[in-house]
């Protein structure tokens, strides 16, 4: 009972984290699964991507609702460029430590927090 508790409320606070920022949650999520629900960073990595789909269907779906803030030429344009990346990018992160991921995800957030705190 208790995991059921502590996914909901993961999926809660990711949900509305990614909402509000377009991060898709995995944010959150990575460092919880590691911290909290002791995954592997790989694991971690992999099952939030899973959940990331479901979170921006609905968050797109409402958002698209909503009007025109979609801009769906440069959705397809991303979406297939990062599609093709994220494919030989998944097969990149099976061949590296967990080690050397949990460090690439740590820098990662570091410079684009700092970047984003900074540039406002």
């Amino acid at each position: 009972m208790k995991i059921i508790l502590l996914s909901v409320a993961t999926g809660l606070a990711a949900g509305l984290l990614g909402a509000l920022c377009g991060v898709g949650g995995g944010i959150l999520l990575v460092p919880a699964f590691v911290t909290v629900f002791g995954f592997e960073q790989k694991q971690a990595v992999a099952t939030s991507l899973a959940i990331v789909i479901i979170t921006a269907l609905a968050s797109t779906a409402n958002n698209a609702r909503a009007g025109n803030l979609i801009d769906w030429k440069i959705v397809a344009a991303v979406g297939v460029a990062s599609a093709i990346t994220a494919w030989f990018g998944s097969d990149l992160m099976r061949s590296m430590s967990n080690q050397t991921l949990t460090r690439v995800f740590g820098v990662v957030l570091v410079v684009f927090g700092a970047r984003m705190l900074i540039k406002g």
